[in-house]
């Protein structure tokens, strides 16, 4: 199978997986995928409705982004069978929809560390940080996965990194940092408890 066939075969697996995600509920009588529970949690994705979805015009991306949503609401529900059922498509589905910018591969760091892969979770953060040292949630994403990990002193220098540039970072008006606006904060707090217990 060549590289081409196999990209496409790939994105089949994936929208036939995304159908399912979509239907079940509504098949199973377990809810709507028009009115979904948008996540309050640490992970919150801001989802909205989502009627009439045309999966066949979706880019790897937006089918990437569908199954991170997915991913996170699971989470918010502290649901594991959800997170390990979905976690590896949703990472696939990252890969998949290669390259990434910033917010796709913060998004990957957090899908990894879910999925217990905490040096792929840090090598995700990294991939951002090399190019753009102060970026907030790339930060956290590779402190949390180094904590984790058991690297006390390298999480507590992301965190150290991810406080010094805090108001600097968050002026900059950056759309990933809009998107995850109830995050950063909770962020901010992780950072400085996880400074203060050192």
């Amino acid at each position: 199978m060549d590289r081409g066939t196999l990209g496409w075969w790939v994105a089949g697996v994936l929208l036939v997986g995304l159908v399912v995600v979509v239907a079940a509920p509504r098949l199973l009588g377990t809810g709507s995928p028009e009115t979904p529970r948008t996540p309050a949690g640490p992970q919150g994705s801001g989802l909205g409705a989502a009627p009439n979805v045309d999966l066949t015009s979706m880019t790897p991306r937006e089918a990437a982004d569908r199954l991170w949503n997915r991913v996170m609401r699971a989470a918010e529900m502290q649901d594991s069978t959800e997170i390990l059922n979905f976690v590896p498509m949703a990472v696939s589905a990252y890969e998949l929809a290669r390259p990434l910018d910033a917010d796709g591969l913060f998004h990957l760091s957090v899908l990894l560390r879910l999925g217990q892969d905490m040096d792929g979770a840090l090598a995700a953060a990294e991939e951002v940080l090399v190019n753009d040292p102060t970026h907030l949630l790339s930060l956290a994403a590779a402190a949390e996965a180094a904590q984790e990990a058991g690297l006390r002193e390298e999480a507590a220098g992301f965190w150290g990194r991810f406080l010094e540039a805090y108001d600097v970072e968050l002026a900059t008006g950056r759309e990933e940092y809009e998107v995850h606006a109830d995050l950063l904060p909770r962020m901010r707090g992780d950072a400085q408890a996880a400074l203060e217990a050192r």
